[in-house]
């Protein structure tokens, strides 16, 4: 494609989204409501994945049980990607009727004693409202993310939106050096990596990820032994539509103490724990298990 052309079309995807950001709630949802309808019915967005890994993460459910959850993945799935948008142009005001906190005490605790976090997020419910949480964080927040792949427009739509309230980010590619060492600057940093993706290339740690076999980038883990700071999971709990609480759960205090393999797999059953409980709010789209293991790779349960 001409990159002039790709340019005005990466322009006008940006200018949809602030469009969009601007729109009311109400309005907004009635728009999430007719593209659901749209994506699972008529475009079948991923509709095959979506149904594959739901099969195989939950065999003991009903083929009824499963379309069921589907048909709220998808209205839950526009939901959250319209108000990704629409974050971009939010209030104090409106994060303030639309947010709860728990757990954030301990957080806060630490940051009073100077001691940085590690933060796991996952992609579970609406993970980008958490940006607004700097408001509250005595921490400074270093979020770690996967750069858009050929759309600077949007990248920097998406960084704006993550760094308004206070927050730094840091691609994910840029950030070696720089997350070995955050632990030592003068102001705690709460640490914040999204760790349930697929790795770009096959790694040695393999577990059970909700009944399949995946593999899991082991960066999260070498930051923590190497800190040894506090390990927290980030939850974000859909109260009801638009509504959120932000749980914040201690997993591992002296994670030095621990082996690699404790490590992972502490994180990963407790994600898997939450996914259970309200299955339609993981992102389900994604080709989360795509990756084989290679028979010299042990399976860690």
């Amino acid at each position: 494609m001409n990159p002039h052309i790709k340019d005005i079309l990466n322009q006008l995807v940006v200018s949809v989204l602030k469009g969009v950001s601007r729109l009311p709630f109400p309005v907004m949802y009635g728009l999430s409501d007719f593209m659901s309808l749209v994506l699972q019915y008529v475009v079948k967005y991923r509709k095959t994945v979506i149904l594959n890994n739901l099969r195989n993460a939950f065999p003991d459910k009903s083929e009824a049980e499963i379309k069921q959850i589907v048909r709220k993945f998808y209205v839950h799935f526009c939901d959250i990607t319209l108000e990704t948008a629409k974050a971009w142009s939010m209030t104090a005001h409106d994060f303030e009727k639309r947010m709860e906190l728990s757990g954030i005490e301990e957080v806060n605790r630490l940051g009073d004693q100077g001691i940085s976090i590690i933060a796991l997020g996952m992609h579970f419910n609406n993970w980008e409202w958490s940006a607004y949480m700097q408001k509250y964080l005595k921490h400074k927040c270093l979020v770690v993310y996967n750069p858009v792949r050929n759309n600077d427009r949007l990248e920097k739509f998406l960084t704006e939106m993550r760094e308004r309230w206070g927050a730094d980010t840091i691609a994910v590619h840029k950030s070696a050096r720089a997350l070995m060492n955050f632990h030592q600057q003068e102001h705690p940093v709460f640490l914040g990596l999204v760790g349930d993706q697929r790795p770009p290339v096959i790694t040695k740690f393999w577990t059970t990820f909700l009944n399949q076999e995946a593999c899991f980038n082991s960066g999260p883990e070498k930051i923590a032994r190497r800190t040894n700071l506090p390990v927290f999971l980030v939850v974000p709990e859909k109260l009801k539509r638009g509504h959120y609480r932000m749980h914040y759960v201690p997993l591992m205090m002296s994670p030095a103490e621990m082996s690699h393999e404790d490590i992972m797999l502490t994180y990963v059953r407790a994600m898997e724990k939450y996914i259970r409980e309200a299955p339609e709010y993981y992102l389900w789209s994604h080709k989360r298990w795509k990756q084989k293991r290679p028979e010299d790779h042990p399976l860690y349960l």
